[in-house]
């Protein structure tokens, strides 16, 4: 496996693909640049999935969100690209991706954008006493 910044996202067969299980990770050291100013943004992204048969591989996910760090994005549009290279490599019943954009200007950004399999219907949320 590469060492460089790619935009491959790599996958691995879900070891339960039966099961409705959320695997959620977190990824504090996203950047890309201000596509006005060439200046770095920083961002957090968060991700929650329900895998069907395809697990995204952690280490081709750090190098296709290092890709990004020399390239000119608005947030709008970044968030909903990686959502929708995620969605494309893994399948995915359910993905929810959270971009959290570090302050600028005395501005905070938070994109969220979500992807839903036609066919998955979220199981009912149980509340524990």
């Amino acid at each position: 496996m590469s060492t460089q910044p790619t935009k491959t996202l790599e996958t691995f067969p879900n070891p339960h693909p039966a099961r409705d299980y959320t695997i959620r990770i977190r990824i504090p050291e996203f950047t890309c640049l201000c596509p006005k100013t060439g200046q770095p943004d920083f961002a957090t992204l968060n991700i929650e999935y329900v895998a069907d048969q395809a697990c995204v591989e952690l280490k081709a996910l750090k190098l296709y969100v290092w890709a990004f760090r020399e390239e000119g994005a608005f947030h709008e549009d970044v968030t909903n690209q990686i959502l929708s290279d995620l969605v494309a490599a893994c399948a995915p019943r359910f993905m929810r991706l959270t971009a959290e954009f570090n302050v600028r200007g005395g501005v905070y950004t938070t994109v969220v954008a979500e992807h839903r399999a036609s066919n998955w219907q979220a199981p009912e949320h149980v509340t524990l006493p």
